[in-house]
């Protein structure tokens, strides 16, 4: 049986006999093992049934460890690390050598960040190596934004997981990675388009890749729920598709809706993207646990972190 504990002494205990532990971020809880050991790495992917070819992020607590993860480090990338760490950016860079295949999916270049979580900051810097750490759900299901998701899921095949509260942000990290000066998005996430550019200037997205992703979450169906699940603009005529169907809906803000057969999830009354952002999986968890036939979830607006919360629905209603 899982353990919820904020012992990080037992954590650092179980990591280094290439045990797994559930560790929170500011993004979302992360399945974390140490990155040089294989036995920790193939559990991670079979306990969360995840590809081999999608590769994972490294995790560490310091900008000044970056240089012995990545070898080439441009200047847009320093910029960006000095900015936004630690927090919510990953970057892709040349690995070094020293970095296991099998993180990188085989590639030449690694994922890597530093958290903003204290008893996970608190955590890697009692450890004498990095951490791997993908979401802690079974590959393509909603993330967990709570050591109880993240028990629900993993009740019997997981160790512990440390009890780090709510996460803050409550979706992934925005990942970009670099090609001839150029910063390339690969995933959506937690620091909006529009910051990244007012730091770098204007970067070129290419966030969809089924076949050799060039970072996580670039997968076409991800973070989806067990309950069909569709993705409309116009909420109430989708409701009149499905007539005595009990139905769940994900609102931006309130909509008066008198159908007593439905189950609302409104993920911030006053409009705001980040409060609807931090909000989006723990409401997702919680109607895909009432045993609906359908969930319709609202188009947010196309600007800030409303691409990231369109994008993570976007994958999740991908049949």
């Amino acid at each position: 049986m899982i353990q919820i504990s904020t012992d990080i002494n037992k954590a650092k205990q179980i990591l280094e006999n290439e045990g797994l532990v559930a560790i929170p971020t500011e993004t979302v809880y992360g399945l974390a093992g140490n990155i040089y050991s294989e036995k920790a790495i193939n559990n991670i992917f079979k306990t969360k049934n995840r590809p081999k070819h999608n590769p994972l992020i490294v995790h560490i607590h310091s900008i000044n460890l970056l240089n012995k993860i990545a070898k080439e480090i441009p200047e847009k990338a320093k910029i960006l690390a000095e900015k936004f760490w630690p927090g919510s950016i990953t970057l892709v860079l040349k690995k070094k050598d020293t970095i296991p295949n099998s993180i990188t999916a085989g590639k030449d270049t690694v994922a890597v960040r530093v958290p903003d979580h204290p008893l996970t900051l608190e955590l890697l810097k009692k450890l004498d190596f990095p951490l791997a750490a993908p979401s802690a759900n079974p590959f393509g299901s909603i993330s967990p934004t709570t050591s109880q998701h993240v028990a629900n899921y993993f009740k019997d095949s997981l160790e512990m997981v440390i009890e780090g509260g709510a996460c803050n942000n409550g979706i992934e990290s925005t990942i970009v990675g670099f090609e001839n000066e150029e910063v390339i998005l690969y995933r959506l996430g937690s620091i909006s388009v529009e910051e990244i550019e007012s730091i770098v200037g204007t970067i070129k997205i290419k966030n969809k890749n089924d076949k050799s992703p060039n970072a996580p979450g670039m997968l076409s169906r991800h973070y989806a729920p067990k309950t069909k699940t569709i993705l409309t603009q116009n909420i109430k005529a989708e409701i009149n598709n499905y007539p005595n169907s009990k139905i769940g809906v994900l609102l931006f803000n309130d909509l008066n809706l008198n159908e007593n057969n439905i189950e609302k999830e409104i993920l911030s009354n006053n409009g705001n993207l980040k409060e609807a952002s931090t909000k989006l999986y723990a409401a997702m968890h919680r109607l895909d646990k009432k045993g609906l036939d359908i969930i319709i979830a609202e188009k947010f607006p196309e600007n800030d972190l409303g691409k990231s919360i369109n994008d993570r629905l976007e994958r999740a209603t991908k049949n």
